[in-house]
């Protein structure tokens, strides 16, 4: 729903338009590879650790920010060089180096890049540099409640269930009873499996 939601009414994602998932390898990150390309965009990459479990979403190009710092920002200037919107669902530091990265890649500078802040298990705070801002067209913008409006999350809200029970968003979950929810929270799961209680 994050990526779904910040898409279709932050962004406007446009049929052929590029989008880069920072943080690809947690759930909603690697979903939301799969969302942006259902919404039509033409280019997906994926950025987080973990090349495996990212391949899984199938983008169309991966970046491993598990590699060496300098090997990592020359693959990030490359990979998004032309792409128009970011999904961000580290921030912190990684979002400050990879605006580092990508901004002095970019083929054109008048090619607007909304950068879409998200989530924030890298940190709360972010350096942006300041040269970003003036070397690019860089919108910074947010994505959840209060962002946008309850209702407008409500509407958007029948078309995501038909997607999602037409197969197009599956999740590895497990299920539990909700009288089992103190052996749920010791339950051990495997790279994005996620468990749900059920009644």
């Amino acid at each position: 729903m994050s990526s779904w939601i910040a898409l279709r009414q932050r962004v406007g994602l446009r049929a052929g338009q590029s989008v880069l998932v920072l943080g690809a390898t947690g759930n909603a990150g690697a979903m939301a590879v799969r969302v942006a390309r259902r919404l039509g965009a033409g280019r997906v990459i994926a950025v987080g650790r973990g090349a495996q479990r990212m391949a899984a979403a199938d983008p169309d190009a991966i970046v491993a920010l598990d590699d060496a710092p300098d090997r990592v920002a020359e693959q990030l200037g490359r990979a998004a060089s032309d792409v128009d919107v970011v999904l961000d669902y580290l921030w912190g530091r990684p979002t400050a180096d990879a605006l580092r990265a990508i901004v002095p890649a970019r083929h054109d500078d008048d090619q607007k890049l909304t950068w879409v802040q998200i989530g924030s298990v890298a940190g709360t705070e972010s350096p942006i540099p300041s040269a970003a801002l003036r070397a690019t067209r860089l919108d910074i913008a947010g994505s959840g409640q209060g962002s946008v409006p309850a209702t407008r999350i409500v509407a958007e809200l029948g078309e995501l269930l038909d997607e999602v029970a037409a197969g197009h968003f599956t999740s590895d979950v497990l299920t539990m009873p909700l009288s089992q929810v103190g052996q749920a929270w010791l339950t051990g799961t495997h790279g994005t499996q996620r468990v749900v209680l059920v009644a």
